[in-house]
């Protein structure tokens, strides 16, 4: 499989104008050539802001239900081409097929839901102190918004910045992930036939270094929204700080799963297996440490020991693997050098630790699923984001201290906890200090119905995805209106 991909600049598929193109390849097997992308520059950037400049104000005057219903017919063309597109990410991204189709399902039910908020894009009307006057607050677009994207959910985390910044009524220039560049094209052609006009949506191609800081600086977007590494976030928000303009981060996780001893060993299993390997460990919310009470401490650590031996690599495609590459070497070389830190810190290894070449894998960038017991809350592996198949078992000698580690980190994404005590989980749902907590589930699983955010260093800004305090917050401004009708000046808020 070798396609071109291009920019898509108002409502054309555009080479870069400097020629230059680079390549995006298979991580399950290196040799393979998925795409040939277009290599923008920042005279590319340029072009794409400003046809989203030009598009903006009918965009924006178009009505909010008929926005919505090109977001419909979006959904509808992804929802035909799930197989497909599913089968794409398996090969761009590497990760299982049943996990790809579910990142395209992403974006599908994404699609639907923001089209529906196409007649939902509520303010609200409040009396006035006054006679004869009425007041009122209205939703209004920013303008142009630069979307930066990673490469772990190549549909869906695109689609969920897509859009709700469409359907409030917002032009966009999308910024994918290098890795994962024809994913992305898939996303914006369903757009294409979908009849979004010319300029609405925009993409380019390139490396965040370049491409993305010189996007999120022009004086020509008004927001940005990003999701990827915690290294690059940060700088973002130095750098827009400066500028006074909005931003939306999702950034990185250190999650936990706590298992209570009163927990159903059997379900806390699937979940830590499900949570801390599935996507191969590279998800914002991946379960990296699990958390046993020392009463069933070593039981539960030979049960997961047993499981994760069972676990099978390979292609993502293939109908048996379990667990797929990582996305390229410089993150496989990563997780191995953290696995390196663990053992040199004192951590013990309990299975994996290497770079799997056996069945198949030997051209690809797959390490085996990795166990560390014995680990204390000091240790890096302990604290830092791994992004990889890598699981860290804690000891705890109550709630109260596995509360605590939970919240012991900088980050604040997802949390779990496993107990029949309905108490206990009360308290731990009160107090765990993370965006998402779930409850006798694993730290992955979020639905886009509700909001999708972390604190600490976990992200800042709204969070994304649907519900009250979602993405719709930070894909609007709120605009204020009085209108008085009396005929006369009248003071609000003057002592009569």
């Amino acid at each position: 499989m070798d396609k071109s991909i291009r920019n898509y600049v108002s409502g054309k598929w555009v080479d870069a104008l400097s020629g230059r193109r680079f390549e995006s390849r298979n991580p399950a097997d290196a040799r393979e050539v998925i795409a040939t992308v277009a290599l923008s520059g920042r005279e590319d950037v340029d072009l794409a802001i400003g046809a989203a400049r030009d598009a903006s104000r009918a965009w924006r005057l178009m009505p909010a239900p008929k926005r919505g219903e090109i977001l419909f017919r979006a959904g509808e063309l992804l929802a035909r081409r799930k197989a497909d597109l599913g089968r794409l990410v398996a090969l761009e991204m590497g990760k299982v097929l049943p996990e790809s189709l579910g990142d395209v399902q992403e974006a599908i039910d994404m699609a639907y839901y923001m089209a529906g908020e196409g007649r939902r894009l509520s303010g609200e009307t409040v009396p006035s102190e006054l006679p004869d006057k009425d007041c009122k607050s209205v939703r209004e677009p920013h303008g142009v918004m630069a979307l930066i994207t990673p490469w772990n959910f190549p549909t869906a985390i695109p689609a969920w910045k897509l859009f709700p910044a469409l359907i409030c009524g917002n032009t966009v220039v999308l910024k994918p992930s290098s890795f994962t560049p024809a994913c992305a094209a898939a996303l914006v052609e369903a757009l294409h036939e979908a009849d979004i006009p010319p300029g609405v949506v925009n993409l380019v191609n390139g490396p965040g270094e370049e491409v993305g800081e010189y996007l999120v600086t022009h004086p020509g977007i008004d927001a940005v929204s990003f999701t990827g590494s915690c290294a690059a976030g940060e700088r973002l928000e130095s750098l827009l700080g400066k500028l006074h303009r909005p931003l939306a981060l999702e950034m990185g996780g250190k999650n936990a799963i706590i298992i209570m001893d009163d927990a159903d060993l059997s379900l806390a299993l699937e979940g830590v297996l499900w949570g801390g390997f599935g996507t191969s460990g590279q998800r914002c919310t991946a379960a990296s440490r699990v958390i046993v009470h020392e009463k069933v401490y070593d039981r539960f650590l030979e049960m997961l020991t047993q499981a994760s031996a069972r676990l099978r690599l390979g292609p993502g495609i293939g109908p048996d693997t379990d667990v797929g590459p990582l996305v390229n070497e410089q993150q496989m070389n990563r997780v191995l050098e953290y696995i390196r830190i663990g053992t040199e810190e004192g951590a013990r290894l309990v299975r994996g630790g290497k770079r799997a070449t056996d069945g198949g894998c030997g051209h690809g960038y797959f390490i085996e699923p990795t166990l560390f017991a014995d680990v204390q809350p000091g240790m890096r592996i302990a604290r830092e984001e791994i992004f990889g198949p890598v699981v860290a078992l804690l000891c705890c000698s109550g709630l109260d201290e596995a509360i605590d580690l939970v919240n012991g980190v900088p980050f604040g994404l997802s949390s779990a906890i496993y107990s029949s005590d309905v108490n206990r989980t009360a308290r731990a749902e009160r107090d765990l200090q993370t965006g998402l907590v779930y409850i006798n589930a694993s730290t992955i699983g979020a639905e886009i119905q509700l909001p999708f955010g972390g604190w600490k260093h976990s992200g800042s800004g709204h969070p994304e995805a649907g519900g009250r305090g979602g993405a719709l917050e930070f894909y609007t401004r709120v605009k204020v209106i009085y209108r008085d009708f009396s005929g006369r000046l009248q003071k609000a808020q003057i002592d009569q």
